[in-house]
């Protein structure tokens, strides 16, 4: 999921390059998302693992 993150924001980068407003804002937003999942599912996984011990 942080490689999707990672590939929505490099699209934000070129859309942003060539001037592509709108799509570039949404390609940021969608990478925003992906990342926060991410982090959740992380420190859930963190979590249950220290309880597991």
């Amino acid at each position: 999921m942080l490689y999707y993150a990672g590939v929505f924001f490099v699209i934000a980068l070129i859309a942003a390059l060539f001037g592509f407003g709108g799509i570039a804002a949404g390609a940021v937003g969608i990478a925003k998302v992906l990342f926060y999942v991410f982090l959740v599912i992380a420190l859930v996984s963190l979590i249950a693992g220290v309880i597991r011990r």
